[in-house]
């Protein structure tokens, strides 16, 4: 099974929340908006599939964890 995340940047409020419960896979950008991050790299096209990151098993509990806590509700999870 792969879980998949992406965050709606239009719903995002730019609390930063998500980046406390997984640096690892959230990043916060100039523009004050969260993106995903995968393997490093920050996948910064909005809307677009190519922003789907794919969330390492070791960081699935707090990628969940900043979904369910995130005050816009921007964050997505995919499972393929």
């Amino acid at each position: 099974m792969i879980m998949r995340v992406w965050i709606d940047q239009d719903l995002c409020t730019g609390d930063g929340l998500c980046i406390d419960h997984c640096p690892d896979v959230f990043v916060q950008l100039e523009d004050g908006i969260a993106y995903v991050v995968e393997s490093g790299v920050v996948l910064n096209d909005p809307g677009s599939s190519s922003s789907l990151a794919i969330i390492p098993e070791r960081s699935v509990d707090a990628v969940l964890e900043a979904a369910d806590r995130c005050p816009g509700e921007c964050i997505f999870v995919e499972i393929d």
